[in-house]
């Protein structure tokens, strides 16, 4: 065989080798997938009852009065993962990102820390009670308003904020406002880490749940006219599982 047969053979052999390498076994299946296709709500499901729909390619919340507050969710449950989703809020309007939350299955009630410090440097013990079917968990922060706490973590229809940017200037104006917004957001074991357009924001450990639905909440606005039509929006709705 001569030497450039056998360079040809070689060079064959490499590329197969990076080719498989490279490239999946058919039938193996990716552990990133994209929640949300750009055009349907197909895989989510609404607890709360409120107005979402998809619109230019983004799942849309648009605010009504009388509606509490709402939840597109997954049908699937997810535990350990990195989320990335873009978002854009009008500036009324609050909103989060659910991470590993569920549904109380009875009547549950729940205690937080509430009010103002009192002379004594204790606080106020406030407990209320969540009707069955009531949606509840983790939330990451979307707050467009001046207290600029978004990317906090926050426990929906339970103990409250669970932590806040604090004196972090650079995390307090990560945001920004009338534009799109990143968020990525990691769900480790008991460690919750978040970042806003790639700035740290949380560093949490809490061990309340597991598992449960990533989802989208659109804020009540009881019976306030001025709010009525406002929205929120979300595309790019990415998830990686972690080992």
């Amino acid at each position: 065989m001569n030497p450039k047969t056998i360079l040809s053979l070689s060079l064959l052999s490499l590329a197969i080798f990076l080719f498989s390498s490279c490239c999946p076994a058919e039938g193996a299946e990716s552990k990133t997938v994209d929640l949300f296709d750009g055009k349907s709500l197909d895989g989510w499901q609404n607890f709360g009852g409120g107005k979402f729909y998809v619109e230019d390619g983004a799942i849309v919340g648009e605010a009504a009065m009388g509606l509490p507050n709402s939840f597109l969710a997954t049908e699937k449950m997810y535990d350990n993962f990195e989320l990335e989703v873009e978002f854009l809020v009008d500036p009324m309007l609050n909103s989060g990102i659910q991470i590993r939350s569920n549904t109380y299955s009875a009547e549950t009630t729940t205690i937080r820390w509430g009010g103002r410090f009192k002379p004594d440097g204790s606080k106020d013990v406030i407990e209320r009670v969540w009707p069955a079917g009531r949606f509840w968990g983790y939330q990451i922060e979307i707050d467009p308003t001046e207290r600029a706490w978004s990317g906090a973590v926050y426990e929906e229809g339970g103990r409250g904020f669970l932590h806040t940017p604090g004196e972090n200037e650079e995390a307090k104006k990560a945001f920004r406002q009338g534009e799109w917004n990143h968020f990525r957001i990691i769900a480790d074991g008991d460690h919750f880490r978040t970042w806003l357009n790639g700035v740290p924001v949380a560093d949490v450990r809490d061990d309340l749940t597991a598992t449960g639905y990533i989802a989208l909440q659109l804020h009540g606005i009881g019976k306030n006219t001025e709010k009525a039509g406002i929205k929120v929006r979300w595309r790019n709705i990415r998830l990686t599982e972690l080992d």
